[in-house]
């Protein structure tokens, strides 16, 4: 009985003090978000509580949608997708109801090309995906605008440690796995691999399943496999492999991957709102950068495929830190427009100061 007081009162403590917290970092944190956390004084939460991130106040405190009641908005989000984790992230946190929006969520896992095409069409007002896969559609005219990038880093290329490749370089002549053809991770390692010297025609590409690139591996009929996390991290963990390379190599360390969009009638008829969604989903990677073991608990309960643990360890690898908006995400755009006209995915004629001028919107500015 005693002990079980004292969890107790140790755990009514620890929610005044999260919500303390939450109120010094400017954090509006729902009741029901609280039942989510775990209880107890062993739980991460005390741990989170005696040692709390620096949550820095979001750069565009003013950005809250119009109104006297909340705006609905659709967002549309892969749950599969570690890279898009600050999605649920700002609605646990209540960072979406913050700034006066009401967001009706989405589940999807289709091809780019038709995520963007339902946000051009009004089906959704916004939604996360990868520069790679995302600038080839939107060179083609899809009425999206790029807003924000997310993070860098969630690209890997997968080996065994018998398979004699060691860099980038080796993968002339090898055959080497992925799950789709049109994948970010596909492109991505081809654009590195022809930085290297290798001709986009000197590597054979199969697909497989996402979950069977690791047999496919062990069976010796592909030499390598490239994935996205969180399945990279598991399958490297799990099946004790090598990763030879990622998207941090080389000049991408700097750069983000994945980024965050808007329907375009959305930014052109009301900014405040596309302003106001954009802040929240910042907020939210703000968060995931300082506190990844508060967020891995957060996705964890979205998605099982692996513990909250192997979420947070996967998290401290990626750069949700860095997570550009207006010019500098221009900047980045130019840089993946180029890397893509190179790989002949763009056409030769594209220009990728037009493009980035013409995908990208400096979405906070007056």
């Amino acid at each position: 009985m005693g002990r079980s007081a004292e969890s107790s009162g140790t755990t009514r403590r620890g929610r005044r003090r999260f919500l303390q917290l939450a109120a010094a970092s400017g954090l509006s944190v729902p009741f029901g978000a609280m039942a989510a956390w775990p209880t107890g004084p062993r739980s991460r939460l005390d741990a989170l509580l005696s040692q709390p991130p620096i949550c820095h106040a979001a750069d565009h405190p003013d950005a809250v949608a119009p109104g006297s009641s909340p705006r609905e908005v659709r967002i549309v989000w892969n749950p599969n997708a570690l890279c898009q984790l600050g999605v649920p992230i700002a609605e646990h946190l209540g960072l979406f109801a913050k700034r006066n929006l009401k967001v009706e969520f989405t589940v999807f896992s289709g091809a780019a090309n038709e995520l963007l095409e339902a946000m051009a069409t009004g089906k959704a007002d916004a939604g996360a995906g990868m520069a790679w896969q995302w600038l080839k559609p939107l060179e083609q005219g899809f009425d999206v605008k790029l807003a924000a990038a997310l993070h860098g880093g969630c690209i890997r290329l997968l080996i065994t440690s018998a398979s004699g490749i060691t860099t980038i370089a080796d993968l002339k002549g090898k055959t080497v796995g992925t799950f789709n053809m049109a994948s970010p991770d596909k492109i991505f390692i081809s654009v590195l691999a022809a930085k290297h010297g290798v001709d986009l025609n000197e590597i054979d590409w199969r697909v497989y399943p996402p979950d069977l690139l690791g047999v496919a591996l062990q069976k010796g009929e592909i030499q390598a496999f490239s994935s996205l996390d969180p399945m990279a991290s598991i399958l490297r963990d799990r099946d004790h492999l090598v990763e030879v390379s990622n998207n941090l190599a080389d000049e991408f360390a700097h750069r983000a991957c994945c980024m965050f969009g808007i329907r375009g009638s959305l930014v052109r008829d009301e900014r405040p709102v596309a302003a106001a969604i954009t802040a929240a989903i910042m907020e939210a990677q703000e968060f995931v950068a300082t506190n990844p073991d508060g967020a891995a608990e957060i996705f964890a309960k979205t998605n099982r495929v692996a513990s909250a643990q192997q979420f947070a360890a996967m998290l401290r690898t990626e750069t949700h830190h860095h997570h550009p908006v207006d010019g500098a995400l221009r900047q980045e755009v130019i840089a993946f427009a180029q890397d893509l006209k190179q790989a002949k995915v763009l056409q030769a004629s594209t220009d990728p100061t037009a493009l980035a001028d013409q995908v990208c919107v400096d979405i906070f500015a007056a």
